[in-house]
C-alpha cells in the first residue's frame, strides 16, 4: 500500500509541473541539488543570453560560449537566480537594465570577460549581492560612487585589470564599509570584507596619494586578498609597493617665463623659454595669433620647461606668444613680447615673408598617409639642400576659409596629424618652407564624410576622399570616391570619367557659390573640370594619394 502511495505522490508531483520547468536548453545540462535547479552551458554554440531560459533555475552557469553583451532584462524571467556565473567570454558591454528582476541574486561572476566599463548603477536591481567577481577584464575606471549601489557587498575582486587611478572616496562611499567600520569600532564585531586590487597598472602620482594612503591604513572590515599593490609607472616608482613610497599633494599650474620680452635682429634664431611648476605633469603648448605651435619639453623634479624655437626672424614673427599649461586641476600661461630690432633706424626693414621664385622653391610631395575615426596623417618628402636645417609650415583648414591654422615642423620630421575633423566638411592642408606661402602641388584637397552614430559603424566616421582631378567636395551615390583602399585604379575611373563628361560638353567650373555643407547637394555635373586647373592664387590644386 506504501508502494502505491509514493507511485501516485510521483505521478501527481509530475503532472503539476510545467514543461518549461523541465526543459533544458540544448548543449547545456540541468541539474537538481541542494541549492536548487542549475543550468550549466559550457562551450555551448550560444552568441547570446537565450530567451527561452526556464524561470525555476536558482544557478545559471554561461562559461566559453563567446557571448558579446547583457542586454537588458537577460536574466529578469528567472526571478529566482541566485548565483549568475557568466565567466570567460567575450562580454564587452553590460546594459543598465541587465540586472533587472533579480532581487534574489546573491553572487555574479564575470570574470575573464571584456568589460572596459561597469554600469554601476545596475546593481540597484540586486540588493542581496554578496560576491562580485570582476577579474581579469579590462576596466580603467572606478567611479567615486561606484559601491554605493552594493550596500550587502562582502567581496569584490578588481584585480588583473587597466585600472591606474582610484579615489579613496570610492571606498569611503561604500554603505557597508561605513556600517560595518561603525559597528566593528564600538562594538568589537569583526566583519570581514575581502577587496582585491591586485595587478592593475597602478600610476603613482598625486592622484593616487589619498588611495595609497587608504591602502596603506586599511584594517578590518577590509581585508585585501593581496596587500602588495604595486606601482607600473612613472618610471621613478617602477615595480615599487605602495608601502615604499611618499606621494606629494597635487598642485595647479603656475606658468612663468624668465624674459617677458624679448628684442632680436631680423634674421637671427629666438629660442623663448616658458617655466611651469605642476604636479601632475601639465600639457603644455604655444599659441601666436590664435595659431598653435609645438614646443620641446623638458622636465626637472615638479618643474617643467618648454622652449620654442623660431628660425630666421621675420617681420611676421612679431607679437605676443603665449604658453598654455594645463591639467586637471587647472591651467595657467604665460607670455612673451618679441620685437624685431632694426640694425639700420633710417632703412626701412625688408617685407615679412620673402617670395621666391619658382626656380627657388623645392619640389615637396606629400600625401594622406593614414586615416583614422578622428582625423588624419600627412607625410611629405622635400628635396632641399640642407634637410637638417629645414623647417616646414603646416596651412591647413577649410577650403573655403581664407585664413589657414599654421604651425611650424621642426628639421628632421616629415608627418603631421590632424585630429577632431568635422563631418562633411571639405578641407585644404599644405606644406611650404617657413615663412612662404604654398605653391602649386603642395596642397591635398580632401573631404570628410556623413558621422555615423551607431557604435558597430563608428570606424566609418571619417570617408576621407581625395579629390582627384580637381573633383569638387561632393560625390553622389553611385560616383567614384578616391579613399586609401581603392586609390589606384579609381583615379583611372575618375579620369576617365572627367573624359566622358568634357566629350558631352558639359563642364562647370570647380568652384560653387557660398559654402559646402551638405553632401547632399551635389550632382555629377560638378565632378570634373579642364584638366589644366586654374590658378586661384591659393596655391593648392587637388593631389592624387599615392
Amino acid at each position: 500500500m506504501d508502494d502505491v502511495y509514493g507511485i501516485l505522490t510521483i505521478i501527481l508531483l509530475f503532472s503539476l509541473a510545467t514543461p518549461a520547468d523541465l526543459a533544458c536548453l540544448a548543449g547545456c545540462t540541468c541539474t537538481d541539488d541542494h541549492l536548487g535547479r542549475s543550468l550549466q552551458c559550457m562551450e555551448a554554440p550560444m552568441a547570446q543570453i537565450p530567451d527561452n531560459i526556464p524561470r525555476d533555475f536558482t544557478k545559471i552557469r554561461i562559461e566559453n560560449c563567446h557571448l558579446t553583451e547583457l542586454p537588458p532584462g537577460s536574466f529578469s524571467a528567472v526571478v529566482r537566480l541566485e548565483f549568475l556565473w557568466l565567466n570567460f567570454n567575450e562580454i564587452t558591454l553590460m546594459n543598465v537594465k541587465s540586472l533587472e528582476g533579480l532581487a534574489n541574486l546573491t553572487e555574479l561572476r564575470l570574470q575573464g570577460n571584456k568589460l572596459t566599463s561597469i554600469p554601476w548603477t545596475a546593481f540597484q536591481d540586486t540588493p542581496k549581492l554578496k560576491i562580485l567577481d570582476l577579474k581579469h577584464n579590462r576596466l580603467d575606471v572606478l567611479p567615486e560612487h561606484a559601491l554605493r549601489f552594493l550596500p550587502g557587498l562582502t567581496y569584490l575582486d578588481l584585480s588583473f585589470n587597466n585600472l591606474n587611478i582610484i579615489s579613496k572616496d570610492v571606498f569611503l562611499n561604500w554603505p557597508l564599509y561605513q556600517k560595518t567600520e561603525k559597528t566593528w569600532s564600538k562594538e568589537g564585531i569583526v566583519s570581514n570584507v575581502v577587496l582585491a586590487l591586485h595587478d592593475n597598472p597602478w600610476k603613482c602620482d598625486c592622484r593616487l596619494k589619498g588611495f595609497v594612503e587608504f591602502i596603506r591604513a586599511v584594517n578590518p572590515p577590509i581585508i585585501l586578498m593581496n596587500s602588495y599593490l604595486m606601482c607600473k609607472s612613472p618610471d621613478s616608482k617602477v615595480s615599487k609597493f605602495f608601502h615604499e613610497i611618499q606621494l606629494k599633494t597635487c598642485v595647479k599650474p603656475d606658468a612663468s617665463s624668465p624674459d617677458a620680452n624679448v628684442t632680436l635682429p631680423l634674421g637671427s634664431n629666438a629660442t623663448l623659454e616658458c617655466l611651469v611648476k605642476a604636479r601632475p605633469a601639465p600639457s603644455i603648448h604655444w599659441t601666436y595669433s590664435l595659431k598653435m605651435i609645438r614646443g620641446f619639453a623638458g622636465k626637472n623634479d615638479d618643474t617643467f620647461s618648454s622652449h620654442l624655437l623660431i628660425p630666421s626672424l621675420h617681420l611676421a614673427d612679431r607679437g605676443v606668444y603665449t604658453c598654455s599649461a594645463n591639467n586637471f586641476i587647472g591651467n595657467s600661461s604665460a607670455s612673451v613680447l618679441v620685437s624685431i630690432s632694426n640694425p639700420n633706424s633710417s632703412a626701412p626693414l625688408p617685407p615679412p615673408v620673402p617670395i621666391l621664385s619658382p626656380d627657388e622653391n623645392p619640389y615637396i610631395d606629400i600625401r594622406i598617409a593614414k586615416q583614422t575615426v578622428y582625423g588624419i596623417t600627412l607625410e611629405w618628402f622635400a628635396a632641399t639642400e640642407n634637410p637638417t636645417e629645414t623647417w616646414y609650415t603646416i596651412h591647413f583648414g577649410k577650403y573655403d576659409s581664407p585664413k589657414k591654422d599654421m604651425t611650424y615642423i621642426g628639421p628632421g620630421i616629415n608627418t603631421y596629424s590632424v585630429e577632431n575633423l568635422l563631418p562633411v566638411t571639405k578641407y585644404e592642408v599644405c606644406v611650404a618652407l617657413k615663412n612662404h606661402p604654398p605653391r602649386e602641388g603642395q596642397c591635398v584637397v580632401f573631404v570628410t564624410g556623413n558621422d555615423v552614430s551607431e557604435m558597430e559603424q563608428r570606424e566609418r566616421l571619417i570617408h576621407i576622399i581625395v579629390l582627384v582631378c580637381a573633383m569638387v567636395l561632393a560625390v553622389p551615390a553611385g560616383m567614384y570616391a578616391c579613399t586609401t583602399e581603392s586609390r589606384i585604379g579609381c583615379a583611372g575611373k575618375c579620369l576617365g570619367f572627367c573624359k566622358r563628361r568634357k566629350r558631352h560638353g558639359d563642364m562647370q567650373e570647380m568652384e560653387r557659390q557660398g559654402t559646402f555643407d551638405s553632401l547632399q547637394a551635389a550632382s555629377s555635373e560638378t565632378l570634373c573640370r579642364d584638366d589644366k586647373p586654374k590658378d586661384r592664387g591659393r596655391g593648392g590644386s587637388a593631389a592624387q594619394l599615392y
